[in-house]
């Protein structure tokens, strides 16, 4: 298979790897494209090995060209959420399949000029949910799957992002709401996917708030960081602020973003305090599903550590699933968690004591989950899924439908049928 990759961020890394690497024998990378020069040349440079004058590299507007010329099956699209449709339905149209990295998409109209093009043309499009090849996550498929707790009638879901992780949407593009559909479509599209595959069904009706709390001017200026600058690399008060990022000093961010400012003006340490930011750091959602189950979903990126803690309610039971991947940040020093103490998953069925399960395990990065999303993805002898792990253009729409509606509730201050959105939009979706 020959594959192209748009967009050479940090994200494509993982991609590149898989294709040009450790699926080298099957695959060939034939082509990367991407906005900004010296990321493109930085990612060609990585790849081993790629024989004659090296792998072909395209710049933005040369994306048609690098189509025409390399003639990829599929493209692997990873540029900012907002610009994925655009690559996706050229792509789509020139006979390529797609992988894309989620979101899907930001906005309804974007979403419906994917579904047209998807319609139109046939091709297959995936969406990289690695959140679903955890094999924590895995085993609650498994145990639902098994009717362990009976139907699924009530789910409560927090997502803890720390103040390294959770900043860092603050300081990036992820900022303007208009181009990350904020963290409820940006970050919270893992987690209500993880919902719709857990459960098998999809949003009805949705509520939701949010505010921003902690990354907002005042706040700077409580922690006396005044006067401020628009980064940090000239901010006269970095020295004293516990969001400062460095970009001298950690070579992979120099050499990918700092050295690269020239080619675009992209800043990758924009201040958390900035007045222009649009997204919200603290959000709640209650969403009703067609399965008749109901969620409550909690967001804060602030948290003094970093992890998830979900119950489930069921007719036979409840099964809890608490999962530690930072402990905190102290005297500067991240703190990850490690190992099976990170990880706590109990099944209570009705009538029985507690159980404390063997939580299942994996290597790698995201606990386990990319090298087995990547080999699904690439590895052409890899065995089929029982657990329908592959997540597809529908899969896709569906788990930002639920954070789009959230943003709609958010500013019109009532529900949101998510069926009425999509009739809005003309958009007809399987359920």
């Amino acid at each position: 298979m020959k594959y192209a990759i748009v967009g050479t961020g940090s994200r494509h890394q993982m991609f590149r790897s898989a294709v040009a690497e450790t699926y080298a024998a099957e695959n060939d990378l034939v082509g990367l494209c991407d906005l900004n020069g010296h990321r493109l040349a930085l990612s060609a440079a990585a790849v081993p090995d790629p024989g004659g004058n090296g792998i072909a590299t395209y710049r933005a507007g040369e994306f048609p060209r690098m189509l025409s010329e390399q003639k990829p099956d599929t493209v692997i699209v990873t540029v900012p959420d907002d610009l994925h449709h655009e690559y996706m339905v050229e792509a789509m149209r020139a006979g390529c399949d797609v992988i894309t990295e989620k979101p899907m998409t930001v906005d309804l109209g974007k979403l419906k000029a994917i579904l047209d093009a998807q319609a139109e043309t046939g091709r297959r499009v995936t969406v990289t949910f690695n959140y679903r090849y955890t094999p924590a996550r895995t085993q609650i498929k498994d145990l639902l799957m098994s009717g362990a707790i009976g139907k699924v009638t009530a789910i409560d879901f927090r997502w803890h992002l720390d103040r390294v992780h959770g900043a860092d949407y603050f300081r990036r593009w992820h900022r303007h709401k208009d181009r990350s559909g904020g963290l409820l479509v940006h970050k919270s599209t893992h987690h209500f996917d993880l919902v719709n595959w857990w459960l098998g069904s999809t949003p009805e009706t949705v509520t939701a708030h949010g505010a921003r709390h902690m990354y907002r001017p005042e706040t700077g200026d409580a922690m006396g960081l005044v006067p401020r600058g628009p980064r940090c690399h000239v901010c006269p008060s970095a020295s004293a602020c516990q969001f400062r990022m460095d970009l001298e000093t950690d070579e992979k961010l120099r050499t990918m973003y700092l050295e690269a400012e020239e080619e675009d003006g992209y800043l990758r340490d924009a201040c958390v305090f900035d007045p222009e930011i649009s997204i919200e750091d603290t959000m709640q959602v209650h969403a009703r599903y067609r399965s008749g189950a109901l969620l409550n979903y909690t967001l804060t990126a602030y948290s003094p550590w970093e992890g998830l803690d979900i119950t489930f309610q069921g007719t036979e039971g409840e099964l809890t699933h608490r999962h530690v991947e930072v402990h905190g940040v102290f005297g500067g020093q991240r703190e990850k968690a490690e190992g099976r103490e990170s990880m706590r998953t109990v099944l209570h069925r009705a009538g029985e004591a507690p159980e404390v399960l063997d939580v299942w395990q994996g290597e790698g990065d995201h606990g386990g989950a990319d090298p087995v999303m990547l080999g699904y993805l690439f590895d052409p002898a890899v065995e089929p899924d029982r657990y329908g792990r592959g997540s597809t253009h529908v899969d896709g729409a569906w788990s930002i439908l639920t954070g789009i509606a959230a943003n709609a509730s958010i500013e019109r201050g009532q529900a949101v049928g998510v069926d009425g959105l999509l009739a809005e939009h003309g958009i007809v979706l399987p359920c």
